[in-house]
């Protein structure tokens, strides 16, 4: 089935349901595995291209402000491509294509693509999307084989924390910088499961600017920073430049780690697994092996 994936945790679902041919066009940001580097591009972006937290949120509210979508659609390699299928989302209008571009898109092509839109905010969530993914695909048998090992690894670190009473750290997930945002969706979910207390987050709702008056009332023992699609390298640069301002001074003895936000926490796919398993070797590192340096650093 020609797919064409409009959400990069939708191309991941794809890839590891085992079905990377199927997929004809994915997004701009699509960026894992690798092979997805060989399918054309369908999507642009209205951002600027900068890791400024700051400048990005200027950027996204004079987009809204004046109506404009923040990303925009190739339809005429869209239709080039005669997608089946096309996988969207309706979860965040900042993060990935808008779902009704989508549709108003998937009606004026010929033949009509079915179109499949995911909306995942828990990890019971997601599974529930990469199910509907497969089953658009035909590949319910290998959903219930990829859902089997996702489970199991996310009931294994449940049962070491169980098993040694691992005493429960308090963690603030940081999602964007400037302004202040606590992510919310999984990332709580994530923390409770990986053994610790979410001390700003609200699972399942949207995340939310935060004042730091109350994230340092808060008290978290340890601070994860993961701006929402940065990679590892970037996460790392902007907790570094937090560390350094007036505003962020009460981190000063906790414990400050960077996050592959991209591969960790932003995309609610199959690889918020593997989130769940970096803060636990963060929260619980006796316990379980050392954090993938690929995953996470500690900065401070």
């Amino acid at each position: 089935m020609r797919t064409i994936s409009l959400l990069p945790a939708a191309t991941e679902m794809v890839a590891l349901l085992g079905a990377s041919d199927h997929l004809v066009g994915v997004t701009h940001e699509c960026d894992y595995p690798d092979v997805v580097a060989s399918r054309a591009r369908v999507t642009r972006s209205a951002l600027p291209d900068t890791h400024d937290p700051s400048v990005i949120d200027a950027a996204v509210r004079a987009q809204h402000a004046s109506g404009l979508a923040l990303f925009t659609l190739d339809e005429a390699r869209m239709r080039a491509l005669h997608p089946d299928l096309l996988l969207t989302q309706a979860l965040c209008d900042v993060c990935a294509v808008r779902e009704s571009d989508v549709r108003a898109i998937a009606a004026r092509l010929s033949p009509e693509p079915a179109v499949v839109t995911l909306g995942g905010t828990t990890l019971e969530g997601v599974y529930a999307d990469i199910r509907a993914v497969a089953h658009a695909l035909d590949l319910d048998d290998e959903a219930d084989e990829l859902l089997a090992g996702l489970q199991g690894r996310v009931r294994h670190v449940h049962e070491v924390l169980k098993a040694a009473q691992a005493p429960r750290p308090r963690v603030a997930l940081v999602e964007w910088t400037s302004p202040v945002y606590a992510a919310g969706h999984w990332g709580p979910e994530q923390i409770r499961r990986a053994g610790g207390i979410d001390v700003v987050g609200v699972a399942g709702a949207h995340s939310v600017p935060v004042a730091m008056d109350a994230l340092v009332a808060a008290d978290p023992e340890i601070v994860l920073f993961a701006p929402c699609g940065y990679s590892l390298r970037a996460a790392r640069a902007e907790a570094e430049r937090c560390l350094q301002h007036a505003d962020w001074q009460w981190l000063a003895g906790r414990a400050v780690w960077a996050l592959d936000a991209n591969g960790l926490t932003s995309r609610p796919g199959p690889r918020i697994v593997d989130g769940i398993e970096a803060m636990a070797s963060i929260f619980a590192p006796t316990l379980f092996p050392p954090v993938s340096a690929a995953h996470a650093e500690r900065v401070a």
